[in-house]
């Protein structure tokens, strides 16, 4: 019998011990306890990680929730119902949380405009946008080339006539598309209104009629219309206050271009 191998072996095995114990005792010690409210969070949430509620997905929503750094009404995909059932597992109150939807402000379809050149380019608005701001000849038109029906996890968009549109059924105001608009176009409007305008452009309305026969030319006709001093015309376009607005729909009746999305003249609620 080798007593060298055989000591060589009880000396690894007892180093092997050792530092298997310590390992055990390292990981007791320095063990993360789980946040057993963040879980149950997490457990409610609808798993889309959309960074609608300002953080980097569900996890790292539910852990600032549970820390309260975070609102329990903060999802806005999971709206009333999931804010309840986390406000219960965190033994709060929980404040309704205002249904919205994305609309895109710019009603400039491809009959509607004018073309500084015909775009060949890659099929992206952000690509297109870098080649002399695009084709349409208004700076602040939709390019109407879908990468916010790229970028849309819910399937919520969809391009007709060169300017995108949203189904605010399936909208989840999740924000992504309007942190990947290069036009920043696309604004998160509370659902129950039912009246937006379509044109963001800050320009005159004398440059504004070269080039776009539905833009907003500033004429303040639907100011003097509004019997709440809910909408006003802010660098030369038309803009409401939603906490004002009465859905009268008077300044839509009043605007001479129709910059004003109507559902009485579309027959929709939304675009």
């Amino acid at each position: 019998m080798n007593w060298n191998i055989i000591a060589a072996v009880c000396v690894v095995g007892g180093v092997g011990l050792i530092f298997g114990l310590l390992l055990a005792f390292s990981a007791h010690i320095f063990a993360v306890k789980k946040d057993e409210n963040a879980e149950k969070i997490l457990s409610v949430l609808p798993g889309a990680n959309c960074g609608s509620c300002g953080y980097a997905g569900c996890g790292a929503y539910a852990e600032a929730v549970s820390n309260g750094k975070a609102p329990v009404n903060g999802c806005t995909v999971g709206k009333n119902a999931v804010a309840e059932q986390i406000a219960a597992i965190m033994g709060v109150e929980a404040d309704e949380v205002q249904e919205c939807a994305a609309r895109v402000m710019c009603g400039g379809d491809c009959a509607s405009v004018v073309y500084k050149f015909e775009y060949e380019g890659i099929e992206d608005c952000k690509a297109a946008a870098k080649f002399a701001g695009g084709a349409k000849k208004c700076e602040s038109g939709c390019l109407g080339l879908g990468h916010c029906v790229h970028v849309c996890p819910f399937g919520a968009i969809s391009v007709k006539d060169g300017v995108a549109v949203v189904n605010e059924e399936l909208c989840q105001a999740c924000g992504k598309c309007i942190k990947e608009c290069p036009k920043n176009l696309i604004k998160l409007v509370p659902k129950s209104a039912k009246h937006w305008v379509l044109c963001s452009n800050p320009e005159m309305g004398k440059y504004v009629n070269q080039y776009c026969k539905k833009g907003c030319i500033g004429c303040k006709l639907c100011e003097k219309a509004c019997a709440f001093d809910a909408i006003h015309v802010i660098d030369n376009h038309a803009v409401i206050d939603y906490d004002k607005c009465k859905n009268c729909g008077a300044c839509a009746r009043k605007c001479p271009r129709g910059v004003i999305h109507d559902p009485k003249k579309t027959g929709i609620d939304n675009a």
